[in-house]
């Protein structure tokens, strides 16, 4: 069995020969990012890709992702304790707002400890990826209140993010997304009814939330993509102090046999079949 071993001179090389990492290191804020301290991280993040997230490789790979009545996913042995890792280290917040808890590194930087993570161990890396797109989603549009919510769990891998698109007649034309999303009676909420399919860790067992992003059209929406509103559903409520309070309409209904990427579970997750997803616009509507 091959064990992955990181191209450090290769990443060096680009990094400081070709990408500039001394000129980045010279930007406002990024004033951190030395070229012994980004050694340093290369380094340790080389450390964790062989040592932990490559011998899970080939055993995600032949036990998969296991759904479980009641809605539950089971991931493969090892993948939970190597979550839990992974976000203790810090891993996860490395190049997000210091304000939100992350550690504000060039993105530079990140491109390549991503590398490592799915090079080593694809399945693994992809819960992450998506919590770093949804993280950046709210950082560009989302408002204060959702921010302050949602983010500081979110950078500290506490919480992982989603990107729910894909529906049953709407692939890559998004023009064809159906998932309705009703204005309640709270101010600012609304209930989320449809399914999304193809969502990439919609459900797992390495954190108590999940904080789902999901395009649905609202009742005034007009037909096409420039009806698209983007919504944030997180898998349990958050109360006022910031604890988990009740557990939200989005259940995950099965998850998809692959033909490769076992461990990494591919979620079809059902919105409103109890009385409605409660969801928060983030952005504009309609700018989805």
């Amino acid at each position: 069995m091959s064990t992955y071993r990181a191209p450090m001179q290769e990443m060096q090389f680009v990094m400081n020969e070709l990408a500039g990492l001394e000129q980045v290191g010279k930007l406002p804020g990024y004033e951190d990012a030395t070229p012994d301290t980004v050694t340093a991280i290369l380094e340790e993040a080389s450390k964790f890709a062989t040592e932990v997230l490559d011998p899970l490789n080939a055993i995600g790979d032949r036990e998969g992702a296991t759904w479980q009545e009641g809605g539950k996913v089971r991931t493969a042995t090892g993948f939970k304790d190597a979550y839990r890792r992974f976000a203790e280290n810090g891993w996860n917040g490395l190049t997000k707002n210091p304000e939100h808890g992350g550690q504000g590194l060039p993105q530079l930087v990140a491109t390549a400890v991503e590398e490592m993570w799915h090079s080593a161990n694809m399945a693994f890396a992809l819960c992450p990826l998506l919590t770093q797109g949804a993280i950046e989603a709210l950082e560009l549009c989302g408002s204060d209140e959702l921010k302050a919510t949602f983010l500081p769990k979110m950078v500290e891998g506490v919480w992982t993010g989603t990107m729910n698109l894909t529906e049953p007649q709407a692939g890559s034309d998004l023009a064809a997304v159906r998932t309705r999303a009703v204005p309640s009676d709270k101010s600012g909420a609304y209930k989320l009814y449809g399914q999304k399919i193809f969502i990439t860790y919609g459900e797992q067992d390495y954190t108590d939330n999940i904080i789902h992003l999901v395009l649905a059209r609202t009742p005034t929406a007009p037909e096409g993509v420039k009806g698209i509103s983007l919504f944030l559903v997180p898998k349990f409520m958050v109360n006022d102090d910031g604890s988990l309070g009740a557990r939200n309409d989005v259940h995950c209904v099965s998850i998809e046999h692959k033909l490769g990427i076992h461990a990494s579970p591919t979620a079809v997750l059902a919105y409103g079949d109890h009385g409605g997803a409660v969801g928060y616009l983030v952005g504009e509507e309609n700018r989805g």
